[in-house]
């Protein structure tokens, strides 16, 4: 009875470790209104590495629209969309994985900013890009987090 015991505690231990751990994959995100509230990855992101996907002209590639004053070095700031500066003041954690993932859930269909986690990104793409996103999902919390920092200054 005892081995029993024993298993059944290793299973959910190691099985609660692997659903924590376990990416959400981009057909499986659930919008909750304009919110996003599960982490898609559960692992907590990281703000440098999120800055670094934020100014990465292959990846994120945010600056060619937003600017951001921390990151004034970077390249060319763009200012099609709103400047991020205090972007953390104005929208929630939950609401910023959104806007990244697909901000046409949160905005209106005519955004330009594209889908970053989502495989609904419209027609005609490029072959050697269907089925892909354009981050990943830890790359999508890396970004929310170091989101999160930019804090109006006082």
């Amino acid at each position: 009875m005892k081995q029993v015991w024993i298993c059944l505690a290793a299973t959910a231990l190691f099985g609660s470790q692997t659903a924590i751990g376990a990416e959400i994959a981009p057909a499986d995100v659930k919008f909750q209104d304009m919110t996003i509230e599960q982490s898609l990855t559960g692992v907590a992101g990281n703000p440098e590495e999120g800055a670094k996907i934020l100014a990465s002209r292959s990846l994120g590639n945010c600056l060619a629209c937003h600017a951001v004053t921390p990151l004034a070095k970077e390249q060319f700031h763009g200012d099609v969309g709103p400047a991020l500066d205090g972007v953390a003041d104005r929208w929630s954690a939950t609401e910023l994985r959104a806007i990244v993932v697909n901000a046409k859930h949160v905005f209106t269909k005519e955004t330009v900013m594209p889908a970053f986690y989502s495989l609904d990104v419209g027609v005609r793409v490029r072959e050697d890009l269907v089925g892909k996103t354009i981050l990943t999902a830890q790359q999508v919390e890396d970004v929310v987090a170091y989101l999160q920092t930019l804090k109006e200054t006082n």
